[in-house]
């Protein structure tokens, strides 16, 4: 017996299950297991070696030195070859993780950032080839690395080969988008569907003039959501999944998974069926290619969360986005307030064991202002004034502000908007810069050090975004594109500057600062039982409404994490914290019970065994 028909023994009888009570269609079931034994038959050893490896260590992805890093390929290095060169620098940094933003053959210019995929099989000819990821994927093995890539499952470009043999009038083609022949059924959709980008692509639905259909369209225009309802639409893009994880692929980022199913006279978000599919998902990965995981973007309330990871016995995602955490994070530090922060990750403390989260500050896209409005009301605040509050802070319009950032889909309806910017910039470092005030751009430093030190403190594993270690600023040069000018997030997506990063072995200079705070970080984390996959996380009462505590107890001594989110010097009363504690970042020992701590200082205290 293969290893193949090993797993797939185990888990037949429940995809079946799934899959027929989802599609009612034995030839199509027989057909997706026939697609499953060719792909496996054509995966590589060497990555049968790795799924080998990796089904005896399935919580690979939880050590304690996980270090995930985000970033554009053409930014950082020019294209995949380019990369593959400058894997020395990421493996300097103990980069274990390496998410690259989307690189699959795309449309110019209107693409999304690459969220419009013209072939989920090519990679596109401006960053490289298929060879060269193959090349890439390889090498970054040899050092410890994985690759995530990005799996756009809701939707195609509008100029993939499925949208132009649709616009030909092929009826199997038009079978895979939701059309319709007349406006009636989309306009009574559209009533419940919230829209994803209000201000620049309003409503879900366009009209097609070729196909002469109004086509579902939950994002751009040029972006044709696909019709899941179809199990062909399934029986591809599963195999679209699995040609990925061939060429080296180890986690793949599902995007936009709660759109996967649409029905009239609902949100068409986190519909039940939406959780069918990523169950099917994760049975056929772990079947084909148990090496690989899957990770969920889903941008919803924590409350909507949890049911992406499944149970502990019938598992979804391996892991998921934690962007909610991310948002109330940077209002903690607007605000000089972390009892919502406290409040959120209380909630993310109390999900199952199996729940695992990558922790963030930046990524590629905006900064989603999603707080828990009914808690923040009980803290006294006004959600849409909060709101109002905490853009106009991170553009720097905000009097006091020491931010600089700029606003992304604002909606004159809600008066909501998103925030974009480096996490240099919405720190102060930029301003202080620009201002020649070296006070400034040291207390910059610390705040952009001291909300890295957070999110590695957190449950889950901590990602950079490339350039947040050498304090990358904002680029304002994308007002002068056309191409680019109506999208704020271009802000914060400026190629790589490897001049600055020369820079970081500079004594003194801003790249130096964040490089070494970052590299202590990164070292404590990885030798500390406490961040172990077994580590347990809870926040702590610090009796004050401006210090987060967070406390990891794993197979040693219990690990005490306080960060001061304010400038001003505060003193943190932690009850029940007797004996003494070493300070893992200044080396001093002492009591942990009542601990001073300077404007954005943060400690990692460690106990006595």
């Amino acid at each position: 017996m293969t290893a193949f028909e090993r797993r797939l023994l185990v888990r037949r009888d429940e995809l079946e299950w799934l899959y027929m009570e989802l599609y009612d269609d034995r030839e199509g079931l027989e057909a997706l297991e026939e697609m499953m034994a060719g792909l496996y038959a054509q995966r590589g050893l060497g990555l049968r070696r790795l799924d080998n490896r990796r089904e005896q260590d399935p919580h690979w992805f939880r050590r304690g030195d996980m270090l995930g890093m985000t970033m554009y390929t053409d930014l950082f290095a020019g294209s995949l070859a380019g990369l593959e060169k400058k894997l020395d620098y990421l493996a300097q940094q103990g980069i274990t993780y390496l998410h690259l933003m989307p690189l699959l053959k795309m449309p110019h210019p209107d693409n999304d950032g690459g969220y419009a995929v013209e072939d989920f099989g090519q990679v596109d000819p401006s960053l490289g080839t298929n060879q060269d990821l193959v090349r890439l994927t390889a090498a970054m093995r040899r050092r410890g690395m994985s690759l995530c890539l990005d799996f756009v499952i809701n939707h195609t470009a509008d100029t993939h080969r499925w949208a132009m043999r649709a616009k030909a009038g092929e009826q199997k083609y038009i079978d895979r988008y939701i059309c319709f022949d007349t406006p009636d059924i989309p306009r009574e959709m559209e009533k419940t569907i919230p829209d994803v980008f209000p201000e620049t692509a309003p409503g879900s639905f366009i009209w097609q003039p070729e196909m002469k259909k109004y086509v579902c369209s939950s994002f751009h225009p040029y972006q044709w959501d696909l019709n899941y309802k179809n199990p062909v639409v399934f029986h591809e893009m599963a195999a679209a999944l699995l040609r990925l994880a061939n060429l080296g692929v180890e986690v793949l980022r599902i995007d936009a998974v709660p759109y996967l199913w649409k029905e009239l006279g609902t949100t068409c978000r986190n519909l039940p069926q939406v959780h069918t599919i990523m169950r099917m998902l994760r049975l056929i990965t772990e079947t084909v290619c148990p090496g690989v995981i899957l990770k969920g973007e889903v941008v919803m309330a924590p409350k909507e969360l949890a049911p992406y990871f499944g149970t502990a016995e019938k598992p979804e995602c391996h892991i998921l986005y934690n962007s909610s955490t991310m948002a109330t994070q940077w209002s903690a530090l607007a605000s000089g307030d972390i009892r919502q922060l406290k409040r959120q990750l209380d909630d993310l403390h109390s999900l199952p064991d199996h729940c695992c989260f990558v922790n963030y500050l930046r990524c590629h896209d905006d900064i989603g202002w999603g707080l828990n409005e009914a808690y923040g009301k009980e803290l006294g605040q006004d959600p849409v004034e909060h709101k109002k509050y905490l853009y106009t802070f991170f553009e720097g319009s905000f009097p006091g502000s020491y931010a600089r950032g700029e606003r992304y889909n604002y909606d004159p309806k809600t008066q909501d908007a998103r925030s974009c910017g480096t996490t240099a910039s919405l720190c102060g470092i930029e301003k202080g810069l620009y201002e020649g005030d070296e006070a400034q751009v040291a207390m910059g430093i610390r705040r952009d050090l001291m909300m890295h030190a957070a999110v590695m403190a957190m449950a889950g594993f901590p990602m950079l975004s490339s350039g947040d270690e050498i304090g990358q600023l904002n680029g304002y040069g994308y007002h002068d594109d056309p191409d680019r000018r109506e999208d704020s997030r271009n802000l914060h997506r400026t190629p790589f500057s490897w001049d600055n990063a020369a820079l970081r072995d500079r004594p003194g200079t801003v790249q130096q600062r964040l490089w070494d705070g970052l590299e202590q970080l990164e070292r404590l984390r990885a030798a500390q039982p406490a961040f172990g996959p077994g580590a347990r996380v809870t926040t702590w009462d610090t009796h004050d409404p401006h210090i987060l505590a967070l406390v990891r107890r794993g197979a040693g001594a219990p690990l005490v994490c306080l960060f001061n989110f304010t400038g001003e010097p505060r003193t943190a009363w932690l009850d029940a914290m007797e004996g003494t504690f070493t300070d893992l970042i200044t080396g001093e020992k002492g009591p942990c019970s009542r601990r001073e701590l300077a404007p954005y200082q943060y400690c990692f205290l460690l106990g006595e065994e």
